[in-house]
């Protein structure tokens, strides 16, 4: 990898860190709905997003306009993400809705750049994603096994088809603000008009399901964090990182996310991870190590040899 594209490949892996504490923290306000944490998170942080980026967002609101159906796209999908992320996770609990949702973000992300773009996958992104999404199948069978959810048979379809939505619409929004990037439009003004349209779009879920918000000063505290921490800091970075890699590579580099929240899950919730979940946390450290190390001098030369597409 190049050394400008590093930088951006550390930008992610923080936002992804970040993410990661989302179902660590919301145990601390389990009388919060799923769907008030997500409008709370994605609908206020997208909000801080787009007032921390209002100048540019002022100065460039000509292109923006001109981008408007890459924008509208992107704040839909910013919009539907939070919901369906955290209703598959109320559904089919929160390991399985948590991988399903991450785990296939790449793929679909990968199939976007395919059927939009006419972009070919390298075999190098491919053994990564494939090594990755084998971790988190681990993971996930793993922390089922070890923990009865104790959830209806019959919902957790439901769940995995909300978790499928979240992870497209997670790569759709990817894409379309890296579009808008490559379009001329700077990342934090992309990113932030993206979730902040899509924020608003939000607001009246919140208004609808965030009154346990205000029960308490630890529910309120937890809703802070969720927008100022994962949503606000952690796409300000992220945003930073898709301007200078790809939306499926990113979307790969981000399966470090569901690792963070197991190991959180056993350090602080007290859960118990088996040793196959250990060997799925491996198996994404290695994932991001083929995507994002640099190749050796021999292969680099070998690779530019070959066809495009091929390495």
């Amino acid at each position: 990898m190049m050394q400008g594209n590093r930088w951006g490949v550390i930008a992610i892996l923080f936002a992804a860190v970040v993410w990661g504490t989302t179902g660590t923290a919301a145990t601390f306000a389990p009388d919060v709905s799923a769907a008030a944490i997500g409008a709370a998170a994605m609908g206020l942080g997208g909000i801080a997003q787009a007032l921390w980026a209002g100048r540019g967002i002022l100065q460039q609101r000509a292109r923006l306009w001109d981008q408007r159906r890459l924008l509208v796209i992107g704040a839909l999908a910013v919009a539907v993400y939070p919901l369906a992320f955290y209703g598959a996770m109320r559904l089919a609990g929160v390991t399985v809705g948590t991988v399903i949702t991450i785990g296939s973000a790449p793929l679909l992300s990968a199939l976007i750049e395919y059927v939009l773009d006419g972009r070919r996958l390298t075999l190098r992104w491919s053994l990564g994603a494939v090594v990755g999404l084998i971790g988190m199948g681990l993971i996930c069978l793993a922390e089922g096994v070890a923990h009865d959810r104790g959830a209806d048979a019959t919902s957790v379809p439901l769940g995995v088809l909300l978790g499928l939505i979240g992870g497209f619409t997670y790569a759709l929004y990817s894409w379309s603000a890296r579009k808008m990037m490559l379009q001329g439009t700077r990342s934090s003004v992309a990113m932030g008009a993206t979730f902040g349209l899509g924020g608003l779009m939000l607001m009246p879920v919140l208004l609808v399901s965030g009154n346990a918000f205000l029960a308490s000063w630890s529910n309120a505290a937890v809703g802070l964090y969720m927008a100022a921490v994962p949503m606000f800091l952690g796409y300000i970075s992220f945003g930073y990182g898709l301007a200078r890699v790809e939306a499926s590579t990113a979307t790969v580099i981000t399966l470090f996310e569901p690792v963070v929240a197991a190991v959180l899950a056993v350090l602080i919730v007290a859960e118990r991870l088996p040793p196959l979940g250990w060997v799925g946390v491996a198996l994404v450290i290695g994932c991001l190590a083929i995507i994002t190390l640099p190749l050796p001098a021999r292969l680099r030369r070998g690779a530019r040899a070959q066809p495009p597409g091929v390495v």
